[in-house]
């Protein structure tokens, strides 16, 4: 199926310093149609996995949901020049204080296609050697570590609180690769 629909303009509403919000003009529909998007640069995140097959979490406070959560460590493509995998190494040092000597990446997935043109690249980092972390900014100041086992991460997907969807993604790519 080939699309009829493209943009024909788009106008800038926001500038932040991790994403713009734009207004598109499509056509190919009768009548033409917005749509406000946020472009974003992309991002990395890591699944971590200690020599025990335990998933390093960060429990960190997280403004939109007013609570704190388990993440796996992440970040936005913000240094110029940076690769995805350049980036992924920087976030495990910055957030975990970890160094790994074998990668594997998982795949690269849209995080809200509806809305957002950012891109997400999942890596998996084993071989770990833990030292100093280096966190930025007040919430990853307050932020914690955590070794969790694959039955402590599916407890929490199946709890009744919502999960950070590249734990869950990321934790599944990781599972099957083992299963090949």
């Amino acid at each position: 199926m080939t699309s009829r629909f493209r943009v024909a303009a788009t106008t800038p509403l926001l500038h932040s310093a991790v994403f713009d919000v734009e207004r598109r003009v499509i056509v190919g529909a009768d009548p033409p149609f917005e749509r406000d998007v946020v472009v974003h640069a992309g991002a990395v995140a890591v699944v971590a996995v200690d020599e025990l097959d335990r998933v390093g979490v960060i429990r960190q406070y997280r403004a939109p949901f007013d609570r704190v959560t388990y993440e796996i460590p992440a970040g936005t493509l913000d240094h110029p020049g940076e690769t995805a995998l350049a980036a992924a190494k920087r976030e495990l040092l910055e957030e975990m204080g970890c160094r790994a000597s074998r990668w594997r990446r998982l795949g690269r997935f849209m995080v809200s296609p509806g809305w957002t043109d950012q891109v997400m690249t999942i890596y998996e980092a084993r071989a770990l050697v833990i030292g100093p972390r280096h966190p930025e900014g007040p919430e990853e100041e307050q932020s914690r570590v955590a070794w969790l086992t694959t039955d402590e991460v599916a407890r929490l997907l199946a709890g009744s609180q919502p999960v950070d969807a590249t734990l869950a993604l990321g934790v599944l790519q990781v599972s099957r690769g083992r299963a090949h």
